[in-house]
């Protein structure tokens, strides 16, 4: 998994970095490389691991039972840029 940002003209360094640490967020580079800092048991991993299909099975039951019954989702709240951790919005 190769990410490449390419300094654009007039722009700082600062800026090239935040691009760079965004697209490493979206692609779950530090995400895969805080799993693999520790030894994670075969039993953990395969609980770990069912938990989260269940989350997704749920999480799409509940879309599927919102889409039959005629819920909609509420609306999005419009933000300005990229999302951000710890909320969205302008920084």
């Amino acid at each position: 998994m190769t990410i490449k940002v390419l300094v654009r003209q007039n722009e700082s360094l600062e800026a090239a970095l935040r691009r760079f640490k965004r697209q490493c967020n979206y692609s779950g580079v530090f995400r895969l490389a805080k799993a693999k800092t520790w030894h994670e048991k075969r039993s953990d991993k395969l609980r770990r691991e069912r938990r989260e299909r269940l989350r997704t099975i749920q999480r799409a039951s509940r879309q599927a039972r919102d889409l039959i019954m005629g819920h909609r989702p509420p609306p999005k709240r419009k933000t300005f840029g990229p999302p951000r951790f710890g909320g969205g919005g302008r920084s």
